[in-house]
């Protein structure tokens, strides 16, 4: 056992020191390394050609583990919104896995990188559907301007002045993203898992918001149905959540297959009727001693999920009468276990801090 503080990296002396070399690699779920290729299929890939987010989510160790398989009735809802092509509400206690189901399933059916749209109360439909910077645009065409005034040529010239003149439609696509949502409803012939995470941290408008896109699978951008007739074929080219470019007919997207949908929620509000009997709905329980440790075998391995048995027996106890995340038993495990420090048990207990306590 090392000594209470040799695991210590800042020590407080206020002496520069080269400490930060001695640090560990990170844990598996915060390793951000090696970003490749861009696609749908890799985007996030480590650079040994791994998924980085899948591996953060499902953990590095999932192929070694023996992993939890989950309940009857769990994987009963998932394939009912499979099959329905319905979004499945997910509710639970913070870490019981409502997220990772999403990367689960991607994972398991080869369904590419999860579009991740995260909810805050700011969130409005039209940030997972697309963004659109009128700003960047006019100044863009400003310069463009500024620097052509004067020169001749048939392209973007006024013949009888000489003045420059700009086709507003002739890059409009350029100025606009596709957000998580509009992305996962591309045309396609596989289905795009679309993870809309903490749903009842939204504004009160935006689950009756969700409700018209998501029983018609398309929507329109107002700013490319304008002028649809002056583009291209009807077409424009516009970035995606992925960082492609595609190209949108009419300034209308529409699904092909319907993306999988997983809405999630800590249950702390309810949801208006039209959007709960337009979902499949799942509500995950607490996790027992076996999911956890298999949880946790799948980010650690094998040994430190043996080395920390007697943490998840506590985790479980208290979690009986306290609000306690399985994200904070992964830390507290990593942490005694790499670190090794002498007080063991109250580090743990620092890191296991209940949620629900008043502040």
């Amino acid at each position: 056992m090392s000594e209470p503080s040799e695991w210590l990296i800042y020590r407080g002396a206020g002496e520069p020191h080269g400490g930060i070399t001695q640090l560990p690699p990170p844990p598996p779920w915060r390793d951000f390394a090696g970003r490749g290729d861009n696609s749908p299929d890799g985007e996030g890939v480590t650079g040994d050609g791994r998924d980085g987010s899948a591996d953060r989510r499902l953990g590095g160790y999932r192929h070694e583990a023996e992993l939890h398989r989950p309940g009857a009735e769990e994987l009963e809802m998932i394939n009912a919104a499979l099959y329905l092509r319905r979004p499945l509400l997910v509710t639970g206690s913070p870490g019981a896995g409502k997220s990772t189901l999403a990367h689960s399933v991607a994972h398991e059916l080869g369904l590419g990188r999860v579009l991740r749209w995260p909810i805050v109360s700011r969130s409005a439909l039209q940030d997972g559907l697309y963004h659109y910077d009128a700003i960047a645009r006019l100044q863009d065409v400003q310069l463009a301007a500024h620097s052509a005034t004067g020169r001749n040529g048939a392209n973007g010239t006024d013949g009888a002045d000489g003045a420059y003149r700009h086709d507003p439609s002739a890059d409009i696509g350029s100025y606009i993203r596709l957000g998580p949502l509009g992305t996962a409803l591309l045309p396609s012939e596989q289905p795009r898992v679309l993870l809309i995470d903490e749903l009842d941290k939204s504004d009160i408008d935006l689950p009756n918001d969700l409700l018209n896109v998501l029983e018609e699978g398309e929507f329109g951008i107002p700013e490319l149905e304008r002028i649809a007739d002056r583009l291209p074929d009807g077409e424009a080219e516009v970035l995606t959540d992925d960082g492609k470019k595609v190209r949108i007919k009419g300034g209308r997207v529409q699904c092909r297959a319907f993306p999988f949908v997983v809405l999630t929620s800590n249950g702390e509000r309810d949801f208006p009727a039209p959007l709960m009997r337009r979902c499949i709905h799942l509500e995950l329980g607490r996790p027992d001693h076996q999911r956890l440790a298999t949880f946790v075998r799948a980010h650690l391995g094998d040994e430190a999920a043996r080395a920390g048995d007697d943490l998840i027996s506590h985790f479980l106890e208290r979690s009986r009468s306290e609000l306690i995340s399985t994200d904070q038993l992964l830390n507290a495990i990593y942490l005694t276990d790499a670190a090794a420090p002498a007080g063991r048990d109250r580090l743990a207990d620092l890191l296991i801090q209940r949620l629900d306590r008043p502040r």
